[in-house]
C-alpha cells in the first residue's frame, strides 16, 4: 500500500484502498466475467444457532489440544513432539494429551492438558476470536482497521500478543493520542503498524475465524472484513491466509462439501500467491499416508509461525478427516508447528459442517471460556453463541 496515501487519507478511505487492493486481486486472479458470475451464484445463508455453537466449540476444543504442547512444538520441534506423544501413549491422537511430569509441557501447557483441564484456558487464539466479536458488535460489516487498532489499545495486554501484532502495537502506543483513542482520526500513517519482519506470519489468520461464522454464504464480504483486520498488522500472505480462512467459515455453510468450500473460498487470494500454492498442493496430498510429512518437508527452512506452511497443514487435516473431527484436530497437531493455531482453525471450520462434535472434547471444560482481554475474564460458551448469531442477523440485515 501506499504510506503516503495512508496518511494523508480518512480512516474511510483507508478502509476503502484495503478493499480496492482485494478487488483488483481477484480480478487478476479469475477474471472479472468468472468472479461475477460466481458473486451471483453464491447465496446467503440462514445463521444457524447450532452451527455457530459447533464452530465455537470446535476452535476452542482444537486450540485447547494444541495449546498443551504448542511450546513443547515451537521450541524442541517435531522430534521432541512425536516422542512426548509417544511417552504418553498418546497416539493416533483422539483425545487431550496427558501431562508428564517435568517437561517442557509444564510451561503453558499443563492446564490444557487431559488430567487438568476444567476451562478453556486462556490462549491468544481464541482472546481474537472474542476481539472480533465485540468489534463487530460494535461497528458491524462497516468495521475498518482503525476500529481494530482503538481496539487493541483498549483491550489487548502487552504481554498476551507476539511478533507482528507486537510491533504493531508498539507503534500504536509510540503514536495514539487520546483524540484517536476516541474515535478520531490517527495523526500517524496506520500502515506503519504492518511494517515489520513478522508481517507474514500466522497472526492474521488466527484473527480471521469469526468473520466467517457471521457471513454465511458471503464469503467475499468475510475475506474483506477479515483483510480489514490483518491489515494492522500484516502484509502480502499474512492478509492473503486470514482472508482464505475467513471466506472459507463463509463458504461451508453454503457448499455441498468442504471441496467445494475450498474452491469458492481460494478465489478471494491471488492466483500466484503462495497462500494459494499451498492450498493446492495440501489439496493433492488428500488421502496420502505421509501427507504432513510432505508439508513439512516441503517448507524445511520457513518458520514455524508463518502463514503459508500453516495454512497447509490446515487445509490437508480438514480435508483428510473423512468426517472425523478426532481426526481433524488429532492430526493436525500431530503434524507440529504451531499447533493450538492450527488445531484451533481445523476445529472451527470443522465445526461449520453438520457433524455434531464428540462430548469428550467438550465437556473437559463445561461451557467456560477464559480470555485475557481487559476487563473480560472468564465467558460462557452459551452467551458468545448468542452474541454470535445476534451479529451475524445484524450483518445479514445491513
Amino acid at each position: 500500500m501506499n504510506r503516503a496515501l495512508l496518511k494523508d487519507h480518512q480512516t474511510g478511505e483507508l478502509r476503502s484502498e484495503v478493499d480496492q487492493t482485494r478487488r483488483g486481486e481477484k480480478l487478476a486472479a479469475c477474471g472479472g466475467r468468472e468472479l461475477m458470475s460466481f458473486c451471483c451464484a453464491m447465496s446467503m445463508v440462514t445463521v444457524d444457532p447450532a452451527r455457530i455453537r459447533r464452530a465455537w466449540q470446535g476452535r476452542i476444543s482444537g486450540c485447547q489440544l494444541g495449546k498443551a504442547v504448542e511450546i513443547l512444538s515451537l521450541m524442541e520441534g517435531y522430534d521432541a513432539l512425536q516422542a512426548y506423544l509417544e511417552k504418553a501413549q498418546a497416539l493416533p491422537l483422539r483425545d487431550y494429551i496427558p501431562h508428564i511430569e517435568g517437561t517442557i509441557v509444564d510451561f503453558g501447557g499443563r492446564e490444557s492438558c487431559k488430567e487438568n483441564l476444567t476451562r478453556s484456558e486462556p490462549d491468544d487464539d481464541i482472546m481474537y476470536s472474542v476481539l472480533a466479536l465485540m468489534m463487530l458488535e460494535e461497528h458491524g460489516a462497516e468495521l475498518d482497521t482503525a476500529d481494530v487498532a482503538r481496539a487493541w489499545l483498549r483491550y489487548l495486554p502487552a504481554g498476551t500478543i507476539f511478533t507482528a501484532e507486537r510491533e504493531a502495537y508498539r507503534v500504536l502506543i509510540q503514536h495514539y493520542d487520546t483524540n484517536f483513542l476516541i474515535g478520531g482520526e490517527p495523526d500517524f500513517a496506520l500502515a506503519e503498524c504492518s511494517e515489520n519482519e513478522f508481517n507474514e506470519w500466522i497472526g492474521a489468520q488466527i484473527r480471521a475465524d469469526v468473520y466467517g461464522w457471521v457471513c454465511p454464504g458471503r464469503p467475499e464480504l468475510a475475506a474483506r472484513l477479515a483483510s480489514r483486520d490483518a491489515a494492522l498488522s500484516h502484509r502480502g500472505e499474512g492478509v492473503y491466509g486470514a482472508a482464505f480462512v475467513a471466506a472459507l467459515g463463509a463458504a461451508i455453510p453454503a457448499c455441498s462439501s468442504l471441496d467445494e468450500a475450498v474452491d469458492t473460498a481460494k478465489r478471494e487470494v491471488p492466483a500466484d500467491s503462495a497462500v494459494r500454492l499451498a492450498i493446492d498442493f495440501a489439496r493433492s496430498l488428500v488421502g496420502t499416508s505421509d501427507g504432513m510429512l510432505q508439508i513439512r518437508e516441503r517448507y524445511p527452512n520457513m518458520s514455524s509461525t508463518h502463514t503459508v506452511n500453516n495454512l497447509a497443514i490446515v487445509v490437508l487435516g480438514l480435508l483428510d478427516a473423512s468426517g472425523d473431527f478426532s481426526r481433524a484436530i488429532g492430526e493436525t497437531v500431530v503434524a507440529g508447528w504451531d499447533t493450538d493455531c492450527n488445531g484451533a482453525t481445523v476445529g472451527g471450520l470443522w465445526g461449520l459442517t453438520d457433524h455434531e462434535i464428540p462430548g469428550h472434547w467438550t465437556d473437559p471444560w463445561q461451557g467456560r471460556v477464559a480470555v485475557p482481554l481487559a476487563g473480560i475474564g472468564e465467558l460462557a460458551l452459551d452467551d458468545l453463541v448468542e452474541r454470535t448469531c445476534a451479529v451475524a442477523a445484524k450483518i445479514a440485515a445491513s
